[in-house]
């Protein structure tokens, strides 16, 4: 065994004891072929491990910041999915679907309808991501709940399980997810891929196994058949296909396991093998990014969330231009310019220079810029069609410089305003508001979810639906968190 490989089975044998990789070693499987030389070695068989991981693991072997972090993520998510229940976008795909749909099985966060699992898991998806509002998994750019519980919230309705089942089941498939992300970022993200879309249905199969109890044969073809649907493409961003993606991340996820439970097989290597979905679907595999720690240290204690309701990269600037707006009392009408250096990514994904709807506002670090100063705020009402064409707004645009900097991170932003009599302020922010180092606390997030529960649920309402996400661990049916996040209910 060559030293490489040995470290690849060694390392994911001490995070799992892994029967997977034991067995492997045992028999003489591919992963204990001799890689011929000037080749890489073999990958280990990522795909057995994690189903292995994934049905070994418990609601009591999770530690405790990660239990937290669960809760938080699912008060998020159910947050911005009854915030954008009644977007556009999802009144259309409602409209879309409903001739077609098959029994009543699962509820709308936020609305009236029921629909059948599939179509509410993607519903639901559609709904929590089409504010760019979700959570986000920073090393990744992932949104990972999305996918993940809007999957399993929608088969909860159907048949009932715990609390602390779902709770396991919702840090399973964000770990998962997460995971396999980081084995391929940022190669695959950067040939166009929406990683959240890609990453998205091994997070929901993940999730979905774990709460039917499939044995770990059936959740390895489970991931197999989730490796066969990677959906998005980041040419969607701005527009209502963005939000298509982690919803339908989340059914395609769910199918997999549905038809896994009932015995369809896939490849039992369909991660990892060379017409696989990592080594088709990316220039990079590090497969150490999904065995190493796998059990012991959780990708999910790592999600944010946003306290600005676009691309993440624009959070920075946001953050500058309201401290400088408000602690420096500058009015738009004051501002001769506004300089920034940032990071290559911000332009290429966030350069749109005239943005004429709320969903391309999301992607214009000009109209990002521009409304923070304006509204002192960076919520979904600033990422309006309204917002967006403010002409106080339009106008301050054109006064928004950025220049990609050297020296300066994605998570950064260096900001200098000067003003019509001469005078600049100065900014510069390394860690923004929701970022890792500078989390929003709880308060701060009960606060975005009555927000955006507002105008859609009333007020009591809203109280008791948060109060049950809060107390997810100690329900005895997860379900009735759906139930009661419905419009009349």
């Amino acid at each position: 065994m060559t030293m490489n490989r040995r470290f690849l089975l060694g390392a994911a044998g001490l995070a799992l004891g892994a029967p997977a990789l034991q067995a492997a070693q045992a028999a003489g499987t591919p992963a204990e072929i001799p890689a011929p030389a000037g080749k890489a070695p073999p990958p280990p068989p990522v795909t057995r491990i994690l189903a292995e991981w994934i049905q070994g693991s418990t609601f009591d072997s999770l530690p405790e910041n990660v239990r937290r972090e669960g809760v938080r993520s699912l008060l998020n998510w159910v947050g911005v999915a009854i915030g954008g229940s009644h977007h556009e976008t999802v009144d259309i795909a409602v409209s879309a679907l409903q001739p077609f749909s098959g029994p009543p099985q699962a509820s709308l966060l936020g609305r009236t309808e029921r629909f059948d699992i599939m179509n509410a898991a993607f519903l639901n998806g559609v709904a929590s991501h089409i504010f760019d509002f979700d959570d986000t998994h920073l090393k990744t750019i992932i949104h990972p709940a999305g996918p993940v519980a809007s999957a399993i919230l929608a088969y909860a309705e159907m048949k009932p399980v715990s609390g602390k089942a779902f709770l396991d089941a919702l840090v399973v498939g964000i770990e998962v997810e997460c995971r396999i992300g980081n084995m391929v970022y940022p190669n695959h993200y950067d040939a166009g891929w929406h990683i959240t879309g890609t990453c998205g249905p091994f997070g929901a199969a993940a999730a979905a196994a774990k709460l039917m109890g499939l044995t770990v044969e059936q959740t390895v073809f489970a991931l197999g058949l989730a490796a066969s649907q990677p959906v998005g493409l980041r040419e969607s961003f701005g527009s209502m296909n963005k939000s298509f993606n982690p919803g339908r991340a989340a059914a395609n996820g769910l199918f997999a396991a549905i038809l896994a439970a009932k015995g369809f097989t896939s490849s039992e290597q369909m991660i990892e093998v060379r017409r696989g979905w990592a080594q088709t679907i990316s220039t990079k595999q590090d497969w150490s990014q999904i065995t190493e720690g796998l059990g012991s240290r959780y990708e999910s204690a790592l999600n944010t969330y946003k306290p600005f309701a676009c691309g993440i990269v624009m959070h920075p600037t946001i953050d500058a231009a309201i401290q400088i707006r408000d602690e420096d009392h500058v009015k738009p009408e004051d501002i001769r310019s506004v300089d920034l250096k940032v990071h290559p990514l911000v332009l290429e994904l966030t350069g749109k220079t005239a943005p004429k709807t709320g969903l391309e506002g999301k992607f214009s670090i000009y109209h990002a810029a521009a409304v923070a100063f304006v509204e002192g705020a960076g919520g979904e009402k600033q990422f309006s069609d309204r917002a967006v064409n403010d002409p106080r707004v339009v106008a301050l645009r054109q006064k928004i410089h950025p220049v990609v900097t050297p020296g300066i991170d994605a998570a950064q932003v260096d900001m200098t305003v000067t003003l019509n009599d001469g005078r600049t302020l100065h900014r510069h922010i390394v860690h923004a508001i929701g970022s890792v180092e500078k989390p929003m606390t709880d308060a701060q997030l009960e606060a975005k979810f009555k927000d955006l529960a507002d105008g859609v649920l009333p007020a009591a309402q809203a109280d008791h639906v948060l109060t049950l996400c809060r107390s997810l661990p100690d329900l005895k049916d997860a379900a009735d968190i759906a139930r009661a996040g419905v419009q009349g209910a």
